[in-house]
């Protein structure tokens, strides 16, 4: 209903689509008994008052933005830059997550603080795989992270990793009845269950929509699986319930290609408990009814349901999700070279008429369309953040719309397929990274960082003849991912130790030779 004229615009642009973009684990206890041999010399110069010798001093700097992040004491890591072009204020508390590829740099599932440094990085152990959808959900009543890893042609077959705030892999969530899990989505339930997506390859005629009589299609799946079990509990596939003319595109001409008619790219929990599933070739959300797998309605493409009243027409679109207050979110791509901007969208579905009526749009900081992949997240205060797909952008909003933050990343080929902001204690199991240089007879600047923690505030620094005899000579703030920190001493053996605002000592590192 109301799309006739909408339909022939997206032919138009049918073009645009070109497809989805594409620990050497350091152990450091023997220092934390060095810090537990000097501890009694800490409390006592810390009862009488004394403090380190005035000559000593320690300094703090962060690295400028580079394209390829860079680090002394983990040389392991380089992750790709990222500079914040809107400076965060009126945000929601928390880091940023996303998942880098594409461009320089390693590829691999990062947190970000909001000046755009690393606060956790790994990087993926295969080149020839990429991570998506790197996000924060909860399993068995604890938040995890969460990603999907494996090779990517436009869709995925890998599996899905999750990890606990300590960084250690729980498990991994792959798809049952031999198919792969495909990256576009993983939804951990209340019920410890995963919606995953899956592309499957069905041999079909396709002579009559101008295809191959040997063709292709590619079929869109959505898998309810138990993940302590692997045990599927609910499958549906779109070529049951939505036809092929249904599709915006038309058979490729190679017969060796396969037909992608719907591109499932989302699922959503509905608030009844039925399956909300979005197909971007289709330009449609789906109402699934999560017994039975009917159609229940289509919002949207040839056979909407919805009236689609001006400013609610979306197309290509990723991320449709529903809201506690009716209201579904969706990512709005566009047509490369009709429209001016993607959009993230706020309608309201009036399910009674089948009308829809746009509440709001959020549109990005600069003009740009983004020709694939991108998501709508509601925070908990109203806020909006969005991560703009194949543009290397991702950006907050207040409810009414006003910028409270944007970032890139610094190479325009870089991009993150989804970008989130969540709250997040990260508390590793490895201990804390450091370097150390030599500047002169009696001055050594120390690296230091910690991969993946959240909560520390200031690094102290020790030094000493041997690594079991060391004392505090410096200290300084924690600065970005890595702090380097000049300090006065002649003493061969230098580390640090983590702590948080309390002055809690969080970890420590091995004593290292400075040379």
């Amino acid at each position: 209903m109301g799309e006739m004229n909408y339909t022939e615009s997206i032919r138009q642009g049918r073009g645009a689509d070109i497809g989805e973009r594409r620990r050497n684990k350091t152990t450091r206890r023997r220092f934390l008994q060095s810090v537990a041999a000097g501890a009694a010399w800490i409390a006592l110069t810390s009862t009488l008052g004394c403090r380190p010798d005035r000559r000593t001093r320690a300094t703090a700097s962060s690295k400028r933005p580079e394209e390829v992040r860079t680090f002394r004491s983990r040389p392991d890591l380089s992750p790709p830059g990222v500079k914040v072009d809107t400076p965060a204020k009126g945000t929601v508390p928390g880091y940023i997550f996303v998942a880098a590829k594409k461009g320089p740099g390693q590829d691999g599932p990062t947190i970000l603080d909001n000046d755009g440094q690393p606060v956790w990085f790994r990087p993926l152990p295969n080149e020839n795989h990429d991570a998506m959808d790197c996000k924060v959900q909860r399993y068995r009543g604890e938040p995890v992270l969460t990603w999907w890893e494996g090779p990517h042609t436009g869709y995925g077959r890998g599996e899905h990793v999750i990890l606990d705030g300590s960084y250690r892999e729980i498990t991994r969530v792959r798809a049952g009845n031999g198919y792969r899990a495909d990256h576009h989505e993983l939804v951990i339930t209340p019920e410890d269950t995963a919606l995953l997506t899956i592309y499957g390859r069905v041999p079909r005629d396709l002579s009559s929509f101008g295809g191959s009589k040997d063709g292709v299609v590619l079929d869109g799946i959505v898998q309810e699986v138990d993940i302590a079990t692997g045990e599927v509990l609910f499958e549906w596939h779109s070529l049951e319930h939505v036809g092929l003319e249904e599709s915006y595109y038309e058979p490729p001409e190679d017969p060796d290609w396969s037909f992608d008619y719907f591109h499932i790219n989302s699922i959503d929990v509905d608030n009844d408990g039925d399956l909300l599933v979005s197909a971007r070739r289709t330009s449609t959300v789906y109402k699934i009814d999560r017994e039975t797998g009917e159609v229940r309605w289509r919002l949207g493409g040839k056979k909407s349901d919805f009236e689609m009243y001006v400013g609610s027409r979306r197309a290509y679109q990723h991320d449709a999700r529903r809201h506690p207050d009716g209201t579904l979110t969706i990512f709005d791509n566009g047509i490369l070279k009709v429209d001016e901007q993607s959009r993230g969208l706020v309608l309201e579905l009036d399910e009674d008429a089948m009308t829809t009526r746009l509440v709001r749009q959020y549109n990005p900081p600069d003009m740009r369309v983004s020709e694939t992949q991108g998501n709508v997240q509601v925070l908990t205060n109203g806020n909006v953040f969005i991560g703009w797909g194949s543009e290397p952008v991702f950006s907050e909003f207040s409810g009414d719309g006003k910028l409270l933050f944007s970032a890139s990343f610094l190479h325009p080929d870089n991009e993150s397929y989804r970008a989130f902001r969540f709250p997040w204690t990260g508390q590793p199991d490895e201990d804390p990274a450091v370097s150390a240089e030599r500047k002169s007879d009696n001055e050594v600047t120390l690296y230091a960082s910690w991969n993946g923690a959240t909560e520390v505030a200031s690094w102290k620094v020790l030094a000493g003849p041997g690594p079991d005899r060391m004392e505090t000579v410096g200290s300084s703030p924690r600065e970005g991912f890595e702090t380097a920190i000049t300090v006065r001493t002649t003493e061969p053996y230098v580390g640090v130790r983590a702590e948080n605002r309390s002055g809690e000592v969080l970890g420590a590192s091995e004593a290292v030779r400075a040379r």
